[in-house]
């Protein structure tokens, strides 16, 4: 097939929303020089993530290098092997991670885009374009935060909070295909949703505090792993955790990220910071904190790769937007309603 030497791709162009970020530009070029171990994808589906919108909102133009196209999940087709293992023709699914988007002043929102081999796998054909694109971020975190920081072994349970976020549900999903009994807290209109990837209990998080709830009716045996999936600036549900938190069990967090910078939330984020800093021999809180941050490994991927093919991150799509709709998904996905991932169809026919 003939590459164009132009293409279509979302860029962000200053820090804000992504109203006030992005713009749909047709001449950004097609890279037309492959480093070694790089292959050149067409684009199939890209899956939207909030650290999208965050990332706009939250990094300066300098820092960012905008100008710069944005998005990191994405499926496609390998158009150009490059004399690597792999083949013109195979479809694939991969991240961009932050890092490389910088060096390589890329992002999945583009119809093309060098990627080393070290950030995509094949994509299972059982897997669909669109499904695959919203695998990588979720699926990486959740698989951070419980094999490897966690461990999370055969018959133990496991406490998700935000089960009905991307990152929940991947967390519910591979939870419960590594032999785990699972407990999960989203809002009430959701309980469907959340019970459809396998959670065995559910629990409203809207009647009152997830942690009143917990402490009125305490789980026995107490919870081995409590992974809070949205970023909770509030540090209540790890302070009173000792109720419900097993004595060698484990706190992961994906956070804690205010809501607003409103004084409230900013708060929360301090009293955070402080108990989990606090030691215990000066009062702090008797259970283990730990905090997700380096979500990508080609070995992960490779771990998250083999659960996708056994069905085991078969997640649910709220809506497939058009690529010329990119800013109205993540309107959507900012009101925080949607149920399952958000996907952009880039090629017409994904």
């Amino acid at each position: 097939m003939s590459i164009p030497t132009t293409q279509q791709a979302w860029v962000e162009e200053r820090r804000g929303s992504p109203s006030e970020s992005l713009r749909l530009r047709t001449d950004w070029p097609v890279p037309t020089t492959l480093g070694s171990g790089e292959v050149l994808v067409k684009v199939h589906a890209c899956g939207l993530n909030p650290a999208g919108y965050k990332i706009m909102g939250f990094f300066p133009d300098f820092i960012r290098g905008r100008p710069i196209p944005s998005g990191m999940d994405l499926s496609g087709v390998i158009i150009d092997a490059n004399d690597t293992e792999y083949s013109n023709g195979d479809q694939i699914y991969g991240f961009m991670s932050l890092g490389l988007c910088h060096d390589t002043k890329q992002g999945a929102l583009s119809e093309y885009l060098r990627i080393p081999t070290t950030h995509f796998v094949l994509r299972p054909p059982t897997v669909t374009p669109l499904e695959a694109a919203g695998i990588c971020m979720v699926s990486l975190t959740a698989y951070t935060a419980l094999v490897e920081l966690a461990q999370v072994e055969v018959g133990q349970t496991v406490f998700v909070y935000g089960a009905s976020s991307g990152v929940g549900l991947a967390a519910v999903r591979i939870a419960k295909s590594l032999g785990a009994k699972v407990v999960a807290s989203a809002s009430g209109k959701n309980e469907t949703l959340v019970r459809g990837v396998g959670a065995d209990e559910f629990i409203d998080y809207t009647t009152r505090p997830i942690h009143e709830t917990l402490l009125a009716d305490p789980p026995s045996p107490k919870f081995n792993i409590i992974f809070e999936s949205v970023g909770l600036s509030d540090p209540s549900l790890y302070t009173h955790s000792p109720t419900y938190l097993a004595p060698n069990g484990v706190f992961v967090s994906n956070g804690p990220f205010p809501k607003d910078t409103s004084v409230p939330e900013l708060w929360n984020a301090v009293k955070t910071i402080v108990a989990v800093c606090t030691p215990r021999w000066l009062g702090g809180v008797p259970r283990r904190w730990i905090l997700v941050t380096d979500i990508y490994s080609k070995a992960k991927l490779d771990a998250t790769q083999a659960l996708a093919a056994q069905g085991a991150l078969n997640l649910p799509i709220d809506t497939v937007f058009d690529f010329k709709d990119v800013i109205d998904g993540y309107v959507k996905q900012m009101t925080k309603r949607a149920r399952g991932k958000i996907v952009v169809r880039v090629e017409s026919t994904a």
